[in-house]
């Protein structure tokens, strides 16, 4: 085994180009909802469906990413063109804020840049996160430990984005959106220019052998048993289901004769058919052992339980910019702080917090206490659940349009910061120990695609957020205020928790000899 006390320094080129790439994908993040009320003007339930839109897809397309990069072009290609695709795509959201009073062309250029950000960001996130565990050997306990640091890049960058991005978009003039826009495009573009400058000095397995490079041909994946007439086969026939289950999932039944998808959520439905086609595809792969797939099991279960986790948790970019913006108290002395500079909270909770509970779980450990992954990922989910229950506390009975005092946002990000550190990092760890290595990108795609599925579901349950004198009801809950509205990922998150307590002993003896 080789393993020496530090890390490689590849593991600390991929922080700085994760770190960069956060920076933009965050520092548009703060600003996107902001810009599409105050500036494109959008009502917020339409802005929510565009948000939870773009942010669904962000996530999917690391399916596609994954797959041309296992079979094509391998990771560091994938990255590099990935990180220039976002910066144009970033560089056409500046483009569309400098003409924001031209709102149908305003509008045009949203959309593209949304939609190269959401093909870059295809290629760059599944393609980065594999290449951290393929720094070390297959024995090496470091791995843990590497993707927590490899995570506290990803809030380095979330930490400083909404700074400085907020800093010169979010002035509460709607023509100063571009700037930080701008400044999410000059973030994108060096982290992929650090990268293809170091990647070949540094991006190297123990043996010194360069990793992510363009994979093998077509006769060592037939010495490996496979049929590629067969792959194709399977292909077209998860295409065929994703269409027939995306046509299903946007029929509306009470229709009318001949309207039936007059008000389709054509992504949404997408998003939901592909995240059951395509695990089912590869969990069906005819040359994976029962081992295997026990594996893959555990890894689309943990999957479905983080969907409830994220689209609770990313209300932050949603609902809950809404409510700083607009019932948070924000003024410190004379000054009051934008409401995308809430954005930094969690990320600077994050690198603050990170260290601790490393320590805690390497504490816990030695005396054979730490808990399962699985536990750990609902000790994440519960944790969520108290957050939402403190700041529903903090607004019961609170009038509409009256101010409360930071401290109740503050304290759901702390709260909700420590579930983060149970259950992310872990899960990429996860994921990466228990994939066969010639699914290893895939499956981190799949690992993406249920925060695809949670953030399309965040995006409609953020279109949920209480305006004055409407009631709206979810599967039946009234929804009337703050407080009913943050109750709703109470329950949510909280019998999420409870069943992933339950079957976390199966799930673990699932896992066996993949630790």
């Amino acid at each position: 085994m080789n393993q020496t006390k530090g890390h490689p320094k590849g593991l600390y080129l991929l922080f700085v180009t994760e770190m960069w790439e956060r920076f933009s994908y965050y520092g548009m993040r703060a600003l996107f909802m902001l810009y599409m009320v105050q500036a494109l003007l959008f009502d917020k339930e339409y802005a929510s469906q565009v948000y939870g839109s773009y942010t669904g897809l962000v996530y999917l397309t690391p399916l596609v990413g994954g797959y041309i990069a296992d079979r094509y072009w391998g990771n560091r290609r994938s990255i590099v063109v990935g990180a220039l695709t976002m910066a144009v795509g970033q560089f056409l959201l500046f483009i569309s804020a400098c003409y924001f009073h031209q709102a149908g062309l305003a509008k045009w250029l949203m959309f593209c840049g949304l939609g190269m950000l959401i093909l870059g960001n295809g290629f760059f996130k599944p393609n980065i996160s594999t290449m951290v565990g393929r720094l070390y050997t297959a024995d090496d306990s470091r791995k843990d430990s590497a993707f927590t640091i490899f995570y506290m890049g990803v809030n380095v960058g979330s930490t400083i984005a909404p700074l400085i991005c907020g800093l010169v978009g979010n002035t509460g003039h709607p023509e100063d959106f571009k700037w930080g826009f701008l400044a999410a495009c000059i973030g994108m573009l060096l982290g992929a220019t650090v990268f293809s400058l170091f990647k070949n000095k540094y991006i190297c397995d123990p043996e010194g052998n360069p990793v992510g490079t363009v994979p093998a041909r077509t006769g060592k994946r037939k010495k490996e048993g496979e049929d590629t007439a067969r792959d194709t086969r399977r292909t077209y026939v998860m295409i065929v289901g994703t269409v027939i289950l995306t046509l299903l999932f946007s029929v509306d039944w009470n229709a009318t004769a001949g309207n039936y998808f007059a008000n389709a959520d054509w992504i949404g439905s997408l998003i939901y058919a592909t995240t059951i086609t395509v695990p089912i595809l590869i969990i069906t792969d005819k040359s994976l052992t029962r081992t295997e797939q026990a594996r893959i099991g555990v890894i689309y279960i943990i999957a479905f339980f983080v969907i409830f986790f994220w689209a609770a948790y990313e209300q932050a970019g949603a609902s809950l910019t809404f409510f700083a913006d607009e019932q948070t108290d924000r003024h410190i002395g004379g000054w009051e702080m934008p409401a995308a500079y809430f954005q930094s909270f969690n990320p600077i909770m994050i690198v603050t917090l990170a260290p601790l509970f490393a320590a805690v779980w390497s504490f816990l450990g030695k005396r054979g206490l730490e808990p399962s992954s699985p536990r750990k990922q609902a000790i994440g989910l519960l944790l969520l659940a108290l957050g939402y229950l403190f700041i529903a506390f903090g607004v019961k009975d609170v009038e509409p349009g009256v101010k409360v005092s930071m401290i109740w946002l503050t304290g759901l990000y702390l709260i909700h910061t420590m579930g983060e550190l149970c259950l992310a990092p872990i899960g990429l760890s996860l994921v990466y120990k228990l994939s066969p290595l010639r699914f290893s990108s895939l499956l981190m795609g799949v690992w993406y695609l249920s925060t695809s599925a949670a953030n399309k579901f965040a995006g409609a349950l953020s279109g949920y957020y209480p305006e004055h004198g409407i009631t709206q009801s979810f599967l039946g809950y009234r929804i009337e205020n703050l407080f009913d509205f943050f109750m709703l990922f109470v329950f949510m998150s909280g019998a999420a928790a409870v069943m992933l307590f339950i079957f976390s002993g199966k799930l673990q003896k699932m896992m066996k000899g993949a630790e």
